[in-house]
């Protein structure tokens, strides 16, 4: 039996607006098209993790609303547990306002609202109640309270499983958070605020976009080439490397391994328009690694 993947983290509705050209303070652009995703880092590396085999469960909030009950309906779709999703009343639904142009530019106003009310209570009985265990993969975002991904990190590392903190935003973020994560996985830009506040990861997997990754541990560095694609959209390809990432681990394979798998499901996310739209499945990145 596989170990679980336990994501701790945020859970969004994208509201989209794509127009010829953004406006300018105080203007307003006419003659856009609309259209509404599910997003949030929490829950796209928890469909990404399902897609790729993983037995999921996550841990999160939503308000009492809509917007609530579409993301949670969203995510059990993909056969994610969402027994530890809160509905948190009097509190909104965590929402991106997105503005996008032609040419593919945009601006992001980001509300909260549930994600960023989950306290460490929270957190810690929704996890004594999934009983994290050794062969589990505990995945933690930062689009939470930073003291809560603290906790939630520590909790799982106190469990026996495995930890790992995806630092996005990685502003906010001390040696004391990273120290609980036994793998961290930033991009290039978040390893170097990471550095420049004095934080240096012992284990990291770095995002390099088109050229796969650099892993990162005590007894060495290795490149992982990233195959050659033709990118449509690459919204979600990192949180497609970490939730593939968790369930490769999850499933007991050495990290080189599920490193790799995790590159090449990132790279065919970003052959296809959407963040969660374009996860390929397990079976997908089989079929790429075997061609």
């Amino acid at each position: 039996m596989t170990g679980r993947v336990i994501v701790v983290g945020s859970v969004n509705i994208d509201l989209v607006v794509t127009s010829a050209r953004l406006p300018d303070p105080g203007e307003t652009v006419i003659g856009g098209t609309y259209s509404q995703h599910h997003g949030g880092k929490g829950g796209n590396q928890a469909v990404a993790a399902a897609r790729s085999g993983g037995r999921v469960a996550f841990i999160g909030a939503v308000g009492d609303d809509a917007f609530g009950r579409d993301a949670r309906g969203a995510l059990e779709a993909e056969g994610v547990d969402t027994s530890e999703l809160l509905t948190l009343p009097g509190v909104a639904t965590g929402v991106a306002l997105i503005q996008v142009d032609a040419v593919g530019e945009n601006t992001v106003n980001v509300a909260g609202g549930a994600n960023r009310s989950l306290t460490v209570d929270l957190v810690r009985g929704a996890l004594e109640r999934l009983q994290p265990r050794p062969g589990d993969v505990v995945l933690v975002g930062h689009e939470i309270p930073t003291a809560v991904a603290t906790a939630a990190l520590a909790w799982g590392r106190e469990a026996g499983a495995t930890t790992i903190l995806n630092p996005a935003p990685a502003h906010g973020l001390d040696a004391t958070t990273v120290a609980m994560a036994e793998l961290v996985t930033p991009n290039e830009g978040e390893l170097a605020v990471l550095q420049a506040s004095g934080v240096q990861p012992q284990a990291c997997l770095v995002s390099l976009g088109a050229a796969g990754a650099r892993l990162t541990t005590p007894q060495g560095d290795s490149l992982i080439a990233a195959p050659r694609v033709v990118a449509v959209d690459t919204v979600g390809a990192g949180d497609t490397l970490n939730g593939a990432l968790a369930a490769g681990i999850a499933a007991g394979l050495p990290l080189p391994e599920a490193a790799r798998r995790a590159v090449w499901a990132a790279s065919l996310a970003v052959t296809r328009a959407g963040a969660r739209e374009g996860m390929p499945t397990r079976a997908e990145v089989d079929a790429a690694l075997t061609a």
